[in-house]
């Protein structure tokens, strides 16, 4: 069964009351219209005086006006006139009530369909996302389900055109068997030349879903790279490449449009032609009994006239289903689950973490590739202690760190919350106990208030406050126009880097996370929005377990643990004088950071009275740090006394992040110097 079908069915499975009722108020509507036009002629008739000629008339008229026998004169007339107005009343009470609930049920398809897509896309794994481009989604979110909601207005109005075409078609072959067969030879004509119009209309549906999609993801992609755009100077090029997408969808919308609008007037040109072939069918079949043609053919001219608009909306409404058949496909294989990958929740609800964290022997591979990106990961964080992933790009710590809140799932091994599989845990519960602060905050298009309270929408004023004090973000706030009630723009544009992080921050400690992740949050911020962020993380990781990914060594110097990966291994243990101490590939990272080679560092170590120019050299590199701080003093790029004063004792102390106070090569070297 074509997945259109399975679509259809489910709906009328899931709303058979609505359903019935279109079919009962479409047939019924049906039933009127035909017993109404039927009567239509012998009143007519009545009206020139020729009553006498309805007794050789055909049966069924004689069954129809057998309830006015015996009413004489213009009571007759009025009686049946009355009940020919009752009838077109009751088929256009009834039609129009179809058309409400067939309405009523699109919009509940309709409402359906988004409410299943929006529920599929909270629940679907997080790979899902990974091959699905956002403005794909948006269309079939929206624009694809709009349109696929028409096939199931479509087949009602083609149930209902078609039950009426069926109780015309009985009418008629009851009024004359030998007219109607003449008919019947004479109207598949129009279907058949109508066929070839639907296969179109099926062809520019599916054209038209195509253009859509792009058009849709191409503009989300465009507006989210507009900075990349302008900063290359590619408007015109990406003007070109839209409008000759408009173009083209312009295009395939008009020849769908023209292709529609054709089958109309072709249906009655080919219509009028088969009435008149009806015609001379008539007059030779009935040469001999003219007066029973004269009562006959009149009535039934006028029932086909009445058939023929409903044999356009047959034709219609198979248009519509069949421009509707590519966006129902498309629908139903968004809405399908058995083509995608759903995370298993477990039934054990998380309070606190009471021992800690164990990572036990993890392998993972996304889903797309065989290669494996973690291997054999064992690592423990206690309760309340730091540790710290650090390594080259592709090393595996962002992957590591996002198996903690099963954004994924590992291939092989476990994490062991307090000795329990994560899997058997409640994930909502889990997740809701962790705060994770990235390197790229995402921020919602509104209030300040808004953003800082997503975690806890019921959170004090006084709570607020007390948050965003401690992330060192009140005194920014405090100076926006409208304070925690300023929009803040799409994705936090009006904040600068270090404010969108500070205020990532508030909303986590605002939530007050048991476990906290920290995903490089400060590596793509100045030097004095970093010291603002890194003590706002250093008092949101204070007593919390915390699992922190660091770009800038800086930053973990008093991290309880540091684990060095390489190729998803973990070739390094220990803290920061440990594994500087073992000379191995953290001490590599930490020297290359800061300009220095290890083999500069031991050389200098064996040979303090070596080489002046190249402990001078070193010794340059060690004053970067103070001569920046006092660059931002001089140009007077603080906002507050307090960084002020924190910038002084940077260049004062001049630390390098990678050194300890036993490290005898900087002491060596800033003797000399």
């Amino acid at each position: 069964m074509s997945s259109s079908k399975q679509l259809l069915l489910s709906v009328a499975r899931k709303y058979p009351l609505r359903i019935f009722f279109s079919i009962v108020f479409g047939f019924s509507g049906a039933v009127f219209n035909g017993i109404g036009t039927t009567l239509i002629v012998p009143v007519l008739l009545s009206l020139i005086g020729q009553e006498a000629s309805l007794e050789g008339g055909p049966p069924l008229l004689q069954k129809m006006l057998a309830p006015f026998e015996g009413i004489a004169g213009d009571s007759r007339l009025l009686l049946m006139t009355g009940a020919i107005i009752v009838l077109i009343f009751l088929k256009s009470a009834t039609n129009y009530g179809s058309t409400l609930v067939s309405n009523t049920l699109a919009r509940r398809v309709t409402s359906d369909f988004q409410e299943q897509g929006l529920k599929l896309i909270l629940d679907v794994d997080v790979e899902y996302f990974s091959k699905m481009r956002i403005g794909d989604l948006m269309n079939r979110l929206g624009g694809e389900m709009n349109r696929a909601t028409l096939a199931v207005t479509g087949a009602v109005q083609l149930f209902t055109a078609v039950a009426t075409v069926g109780v015309f078609l009985a009418i008629l072959i009851y009024l004359s068997p030998q007219i109607s067969i003449a008919t019947t030879l004479i109207f598949p004509l129009s279907i058949l030349l109508n066929r070839g119009l639907l296969s179109n209309s099926k062809r520019f549906g599916k054209r038209l879903s195509l253009i859509n999609n792009h058009y849709s993801s191409g503009l989300v992609e465009l507006i989210g790279g507009m900075r990349l755009v302008r900063s290359t100077g590619n408007e015109g090029r990406e003007y070109s490449r839209f409008t000759q997408m408009i173009k083209d969808r312009e295009s395939i919308d008009f020849w769908a449009k023209a292709n529609t609008g054709i089958i109309g007037p072709l249906a009655e040109f080919v219509n009028i032609v088969a009435l008149f072939a009806i015609v001379f069918i008539s007059r030779m079949m009935f040469a001999d009994r003219l007066d029973v043609l004269a009562t006959i053919l009149p009535l039934y001219m006028i029932l086909i006239f009445r058939m023929l608009p409903y044999l356009g909306q047959v034709n219609a409404a198979r248009d519509a289903l069949a421009m509707a058949s590519s966006p129902v496909e498309v629908v139903n294989d968004m809405l399908r689950r058995d083509n995608k990958t759903f995370m298993e929740n477990g039934d054990r609800p998380y309070t606190r973490l009471t021992t800690g964290i164990h990572f036990k022997n993890l392998s993972f591979a996304y889903p797309t590739s065989q290669d494996l990106i973690l291997r054999g990961i064992d690592l423990t964080l206690p309760k309340g202690t730091t540790l710290a992933l650090v390594g080259s790009s592709g090393a595996g710590k962002s992957t590591l760190a996002d198996l903690l809140p099963r954004f994924y799932d590992p291939n092989g091994g476990q994490i062991l919350l307090d000795g329990v599989d994560l899997c058997d845990y409640n994930i909502q519960s889990v997740r809701r106990a962790m705060g994770i602060v990235s390197q790229e905050t995402f921020l919602f298009n509104n209030t300040l208030r808004y953003n800082i309270t997503y975690g806890r929408p019921d959170a004090s004023d006084r709570d607020i406050q007390s948050a965003l004090e401690r992330a060192n973000a009140w005194e920014f706030i405090t100076k926006m126009p409208e304070g925690l009630e300023t929009k803040i723009g799409d994705r936090g544009i009006m904040l600068s880097g270090g404010q969108r992080q500070r205020l990532a921050i508030a909303r986590a400690l605002l939530q007050d996370p048991d476990i906290l992740i920290l995903d490089e949050a400060t590596s793509a911020l100045d030097t004095v929005s970093e010291r603002l962020v890194q003590e706002a993380l250093d008092e949101l990781s204070r007593e919390r377990t915390t699992l922190v990914i660091a770009h800038r060594l800086s930053t973990i110097r008093n991290a309880h643990q540091i684990a060095v990966l390489d190729q998803g291994k973990v070739v390094e243990l220990g803290n920061h004088d440990q594994l500087l101490r073992q000379d191995g590939l953290y001490s590599q990272l930490c020297a290359m950071q800061f300009a220095q080679s290890h083999a500069e560092k031991a050389e200098a170590a064996r040979a303090p009275e070596a080489n002046l120019t190249e402990m001078s050299y070193a010794a340059r590199s060690t004053l970067n740090s103070m001569i920046g701080s006092l660059g931002l003093l001089a140009e007077d790029l603080v906002d507050t006394a307090e960084e002020r004063n924190e910038l002084s004792r940077e260049a004062y102390a001049s630390r390098s992040p990678c050194s300890s106070s036993s490290n005898p090569w900087k002491n060596s070297v800033l003797r000399k110097v």
